[in-house]
C-alpha cells in the first residue's frame, strides 16, 4: 500500500523547505563540533558556515508565514545548540566574531567593518541562492535585495558611493518598486544577482 505524504504540489514543496532546513540545521551543528575540534580550516570552515548561513535566511524567509524557528525545533526535536547559535542569534562565522574581538588593538570601526563586510557577503550569497532556486517574485526577491542594498550602505568607508553592484541593486530596487508582489522576473529581465 502506496503512503502518500503530500497531497498536491504546494504541500509536497513545503516538506522539502522543511526537510532543506533540517539539513541546513544538522550540517551547520556538524561544521561548528568539526570547527571545534580543529578538524575544518578556519578558511573552510568560514567560507561554508557563510554558505549555510546564507541558505538559512532564504529558507527561514520563505517559511516565515509557516513554522517559527523555535516551534520547528521543538517538534523534530532537534539537540543543535551551535547550530541554533550560529544560525538565530549570531548570523555570522565564528571567524568574524573572533577576528573582531581578538583585534584589541584595532578601532572599534574596524570591528564593526568587518561584521558589514560578512553581512554584506551574506545578503549577497542569500539572494544569489534565492535567484538559483528561482523564486523570482517580487514579493520574494525585493526584500532580499534591500537587505544587500542597506548591508552595502554600511560599508560607506569600504565601498565607494558610485560601486557598480550599489548602482545596480539601486536600479533593481527601483524597478521591483515599479511591479506587482505577485509578478515575477524574466530570464529577459537580465536577473538582478549575475546570472
Amino acid at each position: 500500500m502506496e503512503v502518500k505524504l503530500w497531497n498536491d504540489k504546494r504541500e509536497r514543496e513545503l516538506l522539502e523547505s522543511l526537510a532543506d532546513l533540517y539539513a541546513i540545521i544538522k550540517a551547520t551543528e556538524k561544521l561548528e563540533r568539526a570547527y571545534v575540534r580543529d578538524l575544518v580550516s578556519a578558511a573552510d570552515y568560514e567560507a561554508e558556515c557563510l554558505k549555510l548561513i546564507s541558505q538559512f535566511n532564504s529558507l527561514s524567509s520563505s517559511l516565515a508565514g509557516v513554522v517559527t524557528i523555535p516551534r520547528f525545533v521543538q517538534a523534530y526535536r532537534l539537540d543543535c545548540p551551535a547550530a541554533l547559535n550560529r544560525l538565530v542569534q549570531s548570523g555570522v562565522p565564528a571567524t568574524v566574531e573572533l577576528r573582531a574581538s581578538t583585534n584589541s588593538s584595532a578601532p572599534a570601526a574596524t570591528a564593526a567593518s568587518a561584521a558589514a563586510i560578512a553581512q554584506c557577503v551574506q545578503s549577497f550569497i542569500t539572494a544569489m541562492d534565492a535567484v538559483k532556486l528561482n523564486m523570482l517574485a517580487n514579493d520574494q526577491v525585493r526584500p532580499l535585495l534591500h537587505d544587500l542594498s542597506t548591508s552595502m550602505g554600511k560599508l560607506g568607508t569600504v565601498l565607494p558611493p558610485d560601486f557598480e553592484g550599489k548602482v545596480k541593486v539601486n536600479e533593481w530596487l527601483a524597478k521591483l518598486h515599479k511591479m506587482g508582489a505577485g509578478d515575477e522576473l524574466t530570464e529577459q529581465q537580465n536577473y538582478p544577482i549575475g546570472l
